[in-house]
């Protein structure tokens, strides 16, 4: 397509960024370190932490890890925390360290915790005291051989029992027993880790800096091989694309997604780190309250989220209340932003919703909009470095506007799955160009369009029916929370499209929800089928799992 989407461009974005730049993620934690020493990095529950306390804490635990520990070069150490203040001193440590990170879901369960723990073949672990008893359940059939426990706390300098019960859950509970012989406390290994000196690693481009899990949301959950190269790339793609609207201005972002997850990683932590500014971590995401009231203590230019965030926030009643005049951008990834939703930000914020795409296994980022252009439904144009194409199954390339798989070529597509060169197989085409999953096209001016996920099709008497073009008409319905679509076996059509519901309004009825969808789709696309939910399944991220819906009524697995 050669490139056409440079001439879409915002002014000031470079069609190539400079590696060279930007090494080794230990590279970027030296130098932020340095040059913003003190200023604030993170705030959390009203505690800040400025660069050059987080440089000395990370360095602590950087020598435990060496000195005591023992923990080599390549070996991988899991991070389980929700987002609390541990979690960068501990990732800056094992970065800097030459240690592969390992990040794992706080809430997952222990056939998920185990088969990570096992895949990877991690040698340590670090994990919130609430869900320690989930470890300690696990551990025996693991190679873990250091295991180290924070409580939400340990940093902010609170009473224990204060917040001792706090969990990343919408109610509070005591905190589950758990007894784990030589287990560390994370402050102890910082107290010790301050009389011992670090030793210099020596960490190239090359290495794997993360092993980030895909979200197990399509079966058996793979370790994506992130490199350092990958990482940085996607930090500097992402600096050349919002510089010209920040203008390298100091400022403070709001991060409601788990630092854990891929685009909170790269988006809030990384990115903002090289710019050097207050990053506000919000631990419970799902307590709206909460959220809005660190909304409303600091003024904020950047905030990021996923389409169901945004939504549920909007429809707080204190939202409207928040001082927006700094915003600058807000950014939706992870799932579609809707245009309802995009419409009804702009309509209480008075700022734009911004959409960006990628995957865990383009570190994430591979389109982005241009923060300051109207929301258009596309997922934006190709990053900085970065090259799509639309091709058919055989793996050809597709003229402008015609449907097919989305593929990605850049510094930031990984190297593949972590022991799994079989997974990878499926995915790498020649050239390093990646196989997305995703299907879509792109118009003539660069623009990228998501149809939808290839597993998700639905497909009705031979026609493909993508779910978000059927989620996209139903959330325009006012009655309407949230929604998904979903296959569902049918004896004469093959499949219809059944549709699962939040409401908004309680007399809402099935066949209002059907008129209104046969307003604006086709009869094949429109819903055979309405299932009202007081809520719909979710990952901690916030994505609809439309796997756990099509289980529901009994469509099972997809994979079209």
């Amino acid at each position: 397509m050669d490139r056409i989407w440079l001439k879409s461009y915002p002014e000031g974005v470079p069609a190539e960024v400079d590696l060279n730049q930007l090494p080794t993620l230990a590279r970027l934690i030296d130098d932020s370190c340095s040059r913003y020493a003190d200023s604030v990095a993170y705030v959390q529950m009203g505690r800040s932490l400025k660069f050059s306390e987080i440089d000395r804490l990370a360095g602590n635990f950087a020598a435990y890890l060496q000195k005591t520990a023992r923990l080599a070069k390549g070996e991988r150490i899991a991070i389980m925390l929700p987002n609390v203040l541990q979690y960068p001193i501990a990732m800056f440590a094992a970065l800097r360290s030459g240690l592969i990170v390992v990040n794992t879901n706080p809430l997952y369960t222990p056939p998920e915790l185990e088969h990570q723990l096992i895949d990877s073949g991690a040698t340590a672990i670090l994990v919130l005291e609430n869900f320690a008893h989930v470890v300690q359940k696990v551990l025996p059939k693991t190679q873990v051989k250091h295991v180290f426990v924070t409580a939400v706390g340990d940093l902010l300098g609170f009473p224990k029992s204060a917040i001792v019960n706090y969990v990343i859950r919408k109610r509070r509970k005591q905190v589950p027993e758990w007894h784990i012989d030589g287990a560390v406390s994370f402050t102890t290994a910082l107290a010790q880790g301050a009389h011992s000196t670090v030793d210099k690693v020596d960490v190239r481009p090359e290495d794997v800096a993360f092993l980030q899990y895909t979200g197990g949301t399509t079966g058996v959950a793979k370790g994506a091989m992130l490199t350092h190269t990958n990482v940085t790339a996607n930090i500097l793609q992402a600096e050349a694309w919002i510089t010209p609207v920040f203008h390298r201005e100091p400022g403070t972002l709001i991060t409601p997604i788990p630092l854990y997850h891929i685009f909170a990683l790269t988006a809030n932590c990384l990115l903002f780190l090289r710019l050097g500014w207050r990053n506000i971590l919000i631990i419970n995401p799902r307590d709206f309250p909460a959220v809005i009231k660190e909304l409303k203590k600091y003024p904020f230019s950047f905030i990021s989220g996923v389409n169901t965030l945004f939504n549920a926030l909007l429809n707080q009643p204190d939202f409207a209340t928040v001082d927006f005049s700094h915003l600058k951008i807000t950014l939706g990834g992870g799932m579609a932003v809707q245009a309802s939703v995009a419409k009804r930000w702009k309509e209480v914020t008075g700022k734009l919703l911004t959409q960006a795409w990628g995957l865990t296994e383009t570190s994430p980022a591979a389109c982005i909009n241009p923060p300051l252009e109207d929301f258009n439904g596309a997922i934006g144009l190709p990053i900085s470095s970065t090259d799509i194409a639309i091709r058919d199954d055989a793996g050809n390339d597709l003229p402008v506007g015609e449907i097919g798989e989305i593929c990605v070529h850049g510094p930031q597509v990984t190297l593949g799955y972590w022991n799994r060169p079989d997974e990878t197989a499926k995915v790498m085409l020649p050239g390093n160009w990646l196989r997305t999953g995703d299907i879509g096209r792109m118009d003539e001016r660069g623009y990228v369009y998501i149809e939808d996920r290839k597993k998700d099709m639905i497909l009705v008497s031979g026609f493909n029916v993508y779910p978000n073009e059927v989620e996209a008409v139903a959330a325009a319905h006012p009655g309407i929370l949230e929604v998904a679509a979903v296959a569902q076996p049918d004896e004469h059509s093959g499949e219809v499209v059944a549709l699962f519901v939040v409401r908004k309004d309680p007399s809402l009825t099935e066949r209002a929800v059907i008129d209104f969808c046969r307003q604006s789709l086709a009869a094949y696309k429109t819903p055979r089928h309405v299932y009202f939910r007081n809520e719909l399944p979710k990952t901690n991220v916030g994505k609809i799992l439309r796997k756990a819906l099509r289980e529901e009524v009994g469509g099972g697995q997809g994979g079209r």
